[in-house]
């Protein structure tokens, strides 16, 4: 029976381009799923696996989030209680912090601690926003993750942001970037992961780390 892949719609993400590239994830690897583009938290709650996407600036993107009645108790509900494998891509990465420090101070989901703060490199030749394909890197986070396991180490992905997740607890950091020092690119914990780049855009990298979220049981 297919897997129910719920793409959650707040109006903050590339949401055909994500939905496009998680069907191609899956013929590659042989998995049948059914994906759902939905603002709808009675379907969000029903999925066997979740993907937030979020484009835009952090406290936007919640405040779109919370303006879908029941949403957050939803997402809360199918990822904290039933435990269902989640992706959140970009801005949808950040919410998982417990805050964001863009323009304001605004609450985020709080799934994994930690904050998000604006990026600051320490070659000030290097331009914010953060934008273009950089390698990503899980021997320097240093941490192994099942999640990870088709991923090719310092494999490129597409980045574009201005302000990155700074981890509480350094063993949910599971990869880095390095943009004039290192940068969450992917973190984790339980069922929950997230991704700073754009899987969508990310090409050969982007699928492979797409079919290992649809292949991976926490």
């Amino acid at each position: 029976m297919a897997e129910r892949i719920a793409v959650i719609d707040y109006g903050a993400g590339n949401l055909r381009s994500v939905a496009k590239a998680l069907e191609a994830a899956s013929n590659e690897i042989g998995v049948a799923v059914q994906i759902v583009v939905t603002d709808s938290p009675s379907t969000a709650s029903q999925a066997d696996r979740i993907v937030l996407p979020g484009v835009g600036a952090f406290g936007q993107c919640a405040t779109s989030l919370r303006a879908i009645a029941g949403m957050e108790d939803a997402l809360s509900e199918v990822v904290l209680v039933k435990q269902r494998p989640f992706l959140g891509i970009c801005v949808g990465m950040q919410l998982l912090a417990k805050r964001g420090e863009e323009k304001g101070v605004y609450q985020g989901l709080g799934w994994i601690p930690g904050k998000v703060v604006k990026l600051d490199p320490h070659d000030p030749n290097l331009k914010i926003p953060h934008m273009g394909w950089s390698p990503v890197s899980m021997k320097l986070a240093g941490i192994n993750h099942d999640a990870l396991s088709r991923i090719e180490d310092g494999g490129e992905a597409y980045f574009v942001h201005s302000f990155h997740f700074e981890c509480t607890d350094h063993s949910h950091l599971l990869a880095t970037c390095d943009y004039g020092g290192p940068v969450a690119a992917i973190i984790g914990r339980d069922n929950i992961l997230g991704a700073q780049f754009h899987p969508e855009k990310s090409q050969h990298y982007g699928l492979s780390f797409l079919a290992t979220f649809l292949g991976w049981t926490p």
